[in-house]
């Protein structure tokens, strides 16, 4: 017999690290945003970028990851056209969904590891909509005071979770990851 669910509030679409580095979309750190997000009402995708996986394609430096990613979004538009979007990403995937997230709509952002320093994050719009950075202290591959520098300037400064001592992939800490970005959806749903 079928659980009866509630009608979802959101839909939710998470984006994987780096294809040319093992990501896809079932890397560990993008399964917790996905599983927050859908844990607070949002009917949620991973999908994988092209060329991962049995996806098509090739590696396109973040351009035809942005496509894809504004793909599956449409797809799930036409899905849930009334439902607002919560977007997120991990490491490069946070990058693919910064640069697609005025394109695609977003109504929340949650980035995890933004990886400044390694990418051009100079020509990114900044977002407007509520907007999650988690980042850990001890992170290998991007340094967390890069991170806050390049929030600085920001027009709407986001929520900054810096984890101490967590390292890249939040080993051992995922829970705490999910628990900023269900902390985040709560005061981001509540009435004003």
């Amino acid at each position: 017999m079928p659980v009866d669910r509630p009608a979802p509030c959101a839909f939710g679409v998470v984006c994987h690290p780096h294809p040319l580095f093992g990501g896809t979309m079932t890397n560990k750190v993008a399964h917790t945003v996905a599983r927050a997000f859908t844990a607070h009402g949002a009917a949620t995708l991973r999908f994988n970028f092209r060329g991962v996986g049995a996806s098509a394609g090739s590696y396109d430096d973040g351009r035809g990851e942005t496509d894809d990613l504004l793909a599956v979004v449409g797809y799930a538009r036409a899905r849930f056209p009334d439902l607002p979007l919560w977007l997120g990403g991990f490491s490069f995937g946070s990058f693919v969904a910064l640069r697609g997230h005025s394109a695609a709509g977003a109504a929340r952002l949650v980035t995890i590891a933004p990886p400044v320093g390694r990418w051009d994050f100079g020509g990114l719009e900044p977002p407007r909509c509520p907007w999650l950075v988690v980042q850990g202290d001890q992170d290998d591959l991007v340094d967390h005071r890069a991170v806050a520098q390049w929030l600085a300037p920001m027009p709407a400064a986001p929520r900054l979770v810096l984890l101490a001592g967590a390292e890249h992939f939040f080993h051992g800490r995922l829970h705490e990851v999910k628990s900023a970005i269900a902390d985040f959806l709560l005061d981001a749903r509540a009435p004003s």
